[in-house]
């Protein structure tokens, strides 16, 4: 072989490589500009690009041959609107799992008359109150100590098993199917971990209720509303040693449903 033939066979090589990456992308993308931590904007765009294209390029020999694209045609232009709606809904299913644990954290807020005290959140970009932002850091850190972050990039080589590139989306119905069915599922973890807070201040405030109208010259809701915090504050420290095992539970089943979207 001739250095000129070499060299063009090395440049149509080095053009395949490189379609099969940016084709990757797309769902790579649409996964980590949807997941948790990674998608939130305390990480910068340059660092999101970066990750995808690194993940790209290892997660391209799995994903199988690119689709051969001869112009913007409507198939090329629903080929790439495929790849970022399953990447999407990945990331969305694991979002909805931190945000059911936030949900659980404003729910306690309410009993415990820390509601009025937010602050702006930089990772979900908006103003959330102290005990949900704070359960979402807690998810946050359990997901990284039980290896989600791996878990993520085993999830994206799997979809691409079950759904290469070329391949078809024979599942695709399942997506409407499984994310309300998911979030469903994040609303009622939201609420039944935050229930045993809920019922017990709802009993201390009840209490309270009670005295202040069997004696109001006590003046009891004076003492009610630091007797609240200080109650819930209590068992939310309790609660702190039975959520790792529920947080196991939805991100078990958070990662199950983000597999179930690409069948």
């Amino acid at each position: 072989m001739d250095p000129v033939t070499s060299i063009v066979v090395d440049g149509q090589q080095m053009l395949a490589v490189i379609s099969a990456v940016l084709w990757t992308s797309l769902r790579t993308g649409g996964l980590l500009m949807a997941a948790p931590l990674v998608g939130t904007r305390a990480v910068p765009n340059r660092v999101k690009v970066m990750l995808t294209l690194a993940l790209s390029l290892a997660i391209s020999v799995v994903a199988g041959p690119p689709p051969e694209v001869v112009g913007l045609d409507p198939v090329t232009v629903l080929l790439v609107a495929r790849e970022i709606v399953i990447g999407v809904a990945m990331g969305f299913m694991l979002r909805l799992a931190f945000e059911a644990g936030a949900l659980a954290g404003e729910l306690i807020a309410q009993g415990t008359g820390l509601s009025f005290a937010t602050l702006a959140d930089p990772m979900r970009g908006v103003n959330a109150g102290v005990v949900g932002t704070w359960f979402y850091l807690a998810f946050s850190l359990l997901f990284l100590a039980m290896d989600g972050h791996l878990g993520l990039v085993e999830l994206l080589a799997g979809s691409y098993r079950a759904v290469p590139l070329q391949g078809e989306w024979t599942d695709g119905m399942g997506l409407t199917a499984s994310v309300p069915a998911f979030f469903a599922l994040a609303l009622r973890f939201g609420v039944q971990l935050a229930l045993p807070v809920m019922l017990a201040l709802l009993v201390v405030n009840l209490a309270f209720g009670v005295l202040s109208r069997a004696s109001p010259a006590l003046n009891p809701i004076q003492l009610g509303l630091p007797a609240s915090l200080l109650i819930g504050l209590v068992l939310l420290a309790a609660l702190m040693g039975e959520l790792l095992p529920m947080a196991e539970q939805v991100f078990r089943q958070a990662f199950e449903a983000a597999a179930s979207v690409a069948g």
